[in-house]
């Protein structure tokens, strides 16, 4: 037996099979361009890359991944994602 679903919004119980959900998946990625790298010399380059290893010393693995990639599930009953489909920013 699965164990039950419920709507992530509202917590109603959602019933698999009876087209009564949505699964909503979340996908964000940091900014894919390129950084804009100004002309530097080896040892500016050196420097900025040791600052950045410095900050990333008490982050863990996890942690900096989740800096860069996130997917998320959610479920949502029909109301609620007619709702959050129409204001997904909740603005």
């Amino acid at each position: 037996m699965e164990a039950p679903l419920f709507c992530d919004r509202c917590s109603a119980e959602l019933t698999p099979g009876a087209g009564n959900f949505y699964v909503v998946t979340i996908e964000a990625v940091a900014d894919p361009t390129p950084p804009v790298v100004e002309q530097r010399s080896p040892e500016d380059i050196r420097a900025a890359l040791e600052r950045t290893l410095a900050q990333l010393a008490a982050v863990s693995r996890q942690e900096a991944l989740d800096q860069v990639y996130r997917r998320v599930t959610i479920y949502l009953c029909r109301p609620c994602y007619q709702e959050w489909i129409e204001n997904p920013a909740g603005s």
